[in-house]
């Protein structure tokens, strides 16, 4: 049966079903009456293009403009072409309407190709997709969901992350935690309520998903999307999904999504040469193939392709309500002779290696995003020297919040993975940030990168016996607490897991029940309590008058000691750093103001696994210049340690806070 005539006049009418929008709010975009011409929602293309239900139907319209014919294939008509045939535009776009298609009816469209071909497509916007293996399209309402996070989104838009704690739990949905009761999976509303405790319980500001946008193959965990419109079907419906990012909303937890806009998989069904032609690709392999991944390279200067990924990366952030977007391999976007050798990549118009339809897309990310969505996250993860990838894009940046640094990363787990008798020589790997710190909105990455691949876990990767191990990974994560910049650790490093992050198991949860991995775990709640109360240690992420190194060169002890502070000076910590097992006594250092000097942290103590050794509550400055400071502290300091102590102002006789001596 043919379907009946599309008829865009009534378009503002079907999207505003779907998605509960005024007539008004969509009138320019209709009066313009090309569908890659919304000046007035240019980043919306998932209200226009896709399978939207209508009284009677379904309203179909896809983007192919080098077909010869288009149909739809699905459950009601036996996935036969040719029964329900699409009408061309002048736009490129194929659309119609189907009568009596319902939600949860599979479906894909057949294209009639240049040379001959029918060739058998999943919709580029569709909400919901078939279960894997299976490849289809699924027809899906949005609508009807009921949010209760409006106080969540208040407070999220008027809050500068930048001088707020932000600390992100990264995990993997599928292997975070396994049903007993033989299903391969939890639904996202059993995860939702067994997250949120865990969370809340840890204290994490957020929770960043390595990619739920669907995705053909589990072992690319997430990373070779199909579906840049749909949460995969592995943990539920699109409405669980909505229900997950509701419910932690509403126990004030955030939540970020890895997206990926760098690649897209060649299988059959998805984008490559969705038309019989490289439609959303480069024809040229030196352009358009991803060598690392086998994969395809977007064609960001097409303007239909930079739109596509613009209102997938809007959808999330209005349809779901998440709170930003990790975006993955920035580095493979930005440089065309990424992972090329010389004659296997195409320079830019200038002679250059930059990629400059890559850069624009970008910025206009960025724009966009932070524009609609004022208190959102973009984070890049973007391993080169690229200036300004976290400044304004009116100032020449890319404009993302923030930046994985990558650099930290590196550095610092060479350093730890060193014998202590050697570190005294590379005390630079963690000196050398100090020079780069602040060029950057930087978040500190302990990912899941970090331990596949044969890495080994970060417990593994410590040095030195068992008891060293665990005393090196209360450190790595006490200098990661203690150092400016947004925190991110990977489930499962919470609590020491040995093995390295498996996709296809769990967490092992059963590390718990032993008292030196759940002191790792209790130290990490400690550490987010502490981010969250004290200021000196989020404030000022982004401004060297935040940070002042005190010890830096200390080559006979191997110890490091630094002040984190507020601008304002209205609260000072001295972090001391011991980077090997031999505890000193009496170590003194400069302080910078006179008062006591309150303990708030030892990884070192008992509660953690450590050895005890502290300094019973704190010490009171003396009245003896050192390293460059009218006063002085002598502390213990204990094996392999960071111990933070805070500044309360006044002195013995008559502390601020009723501190005395111990």
């Amino acid at each position: 049966m043919a379907p009946q005539v599309f008829n865009r006049s009534n378009w503002v009418d079907i999207v505003s079903t779907d998605f509960g929008l005024s007539r008004n709010a969509e009138s320019a975009s209709a009066s313009a009456g090309n569908t890659f011409d919304l000046p007035a929602d240019r980043t919306t293309l998932y209200r226009h293009l896709g399978a939207h239900i209508v009284d009677g139907g379904v309203r179909f319209a896809v983007w192919a403009p080098n077909a010869q014919q288009v149909s739809v294939i699905s459950d009601g008509n036996g996935w036969t072409p040719g029964r329900d045939w699409l009408r061309s535009s002048d736009t490129g776009t194929w659309e119609g309407f189907v009568a009596g298609a319902v939600p949860g009816t599979r479906y894909k469209y057949a294209i009639n190709t240049t040379h001959g071909q029918v060739i058998e497509k999943a919709d580029p916007f569709a909400f919901h997709s078939e279960l894997r293996p299976g490849t289809a399209s699924v027809i899906c309402s949005l609508r009807h969901f009921q949010w209760h996070d409006s106080e969540w989104i208040q407070q999220r838009d008027s809050t500068n992350w930048l001088e707020a704690p932000v600390s992100v739990y990264e995990l993997h949905l599928g292997s975070w935690k396994r049903p007993k009761d033989g299903r391969e999976f939890h639904n996202y509303r059993e995860l939702a309520h067994q997250l949120t405790e865990y969370i809340v319980e840890a204290g994490y500001t957020h929770v960043q998903l390595m990619p739920v946008t669907e995705h053909p193959f589990d072992g690319s965990w997430g990373y070779q999307t199909t579906g840049y419109f749909s949460p995969t079907s592995r943990f539920g419906q699109p409405h669980d999904f909505q229900y997950f990012v509701d419910y932690l909303h509403q126990h004030n937890i955030g939540v970020l999504l890895d997206w990926v806009p760098g690649h897209f998989p060649t299988d059959g069904y998805g984008l490559a040469q969705f038309d019989g032609t490289h439609l959303y690709e480069h024809a040229d392999p030196r352009l358009g193939y991803h060598p690392d991944w086998n994969t395809l390279i977007f064609n960001y200067g097409r303007r239909e392709v930079s739109e596509f990924l613009l209102s997938s990366a809007r959808f999330w952030c209005d349809v779901y309500h998440v709170d930003g977007l990790r975006v993955d391999a920035v580095a493979s976007m930005l440089y065309l002779d990424y992972s090329r050798d010389s004659g296997q990549w195409i320079p830019n118009r200038h002679g250059g290696r930059e990629n400059l339809e890559a850069i624009d897309f970008l910025r206009d990310f960025n724009s966009v995003l932070h524009a609609e969505f004022p208190g959102i996250l973009t984070v890049a993860e973007e391993s080169t020297a690229w200036p300004g990838v976290s400044r304004p894009v009116y100032t020449g940046g890319l404009g993302f919040t923030m930046k994985w640094d990558m650099g930290w990363m590196n550095d610092t787990l060479r350093f730890m993975r060193r014998d202590a008798i050697h570190r005294v020589w590379h005390l630079n790997d963690l000196t050398f940030r100090g020079v780069y710190a602040f060029s950057e909105n930087f978040m500190l990455p302990l990912s899941h990168d970090e331990v596949v691949h044969g890495k080994q876990s970060l417990l593994s990767q410590m040095s030195g016996d068992e008891w060293q191990q665990f005393a090196n990974l209360r450190l790595l994560y006490g200098m990661q607490y203690a150092a400016p910049g947004k925190k991110l650790l990977f489930m499962g490093c919470e609590f020491g897991q040995w093995d390295e992050w498996n996709h296809d198991g769990e967490v092992d949860w059963t590390l718990r029940t032993f008292d030196t991995h759940e002191g790792i775990r209790r130290l990490i709640c400690d550490l987010n309590r502490l981010y969250r109360e004290h200021s000196a240690l989020y404030s000022s992420d982004t401004h060297s008058d935040g940070f002042r190194w005190v010890v830096g060169d200390d080559t006979t002890n191997c110890v490091l000691a630094f002040v984190r502070q507020t601008i304002d000076l209205s609260e000072r910590l001295v972090v001391v750093v011991n980077l090997t097992p031999t505890p000193h006594t009496d170590y003194q250092i400069g302080v910078p103001v006179k008062g006591f000097y309150k303990e708030l942290l030892n990884t070192d103590a008992e509660w953690y696994g450590g050895s005890g050794i502290g300094n019973q509550g704190g010490v009171y400055a003396n009245d003896i210049a050192s390293h460059g400071q009218e006063q002085t502290i002598e502390i213990q300091v204990p094996p392999l340690s960071l111990t933070m102590m805070l500044c309360v102002p006044g002195d013995k006789d008559h502390p601020q806070d009723g501190s005395q001596s111990t």
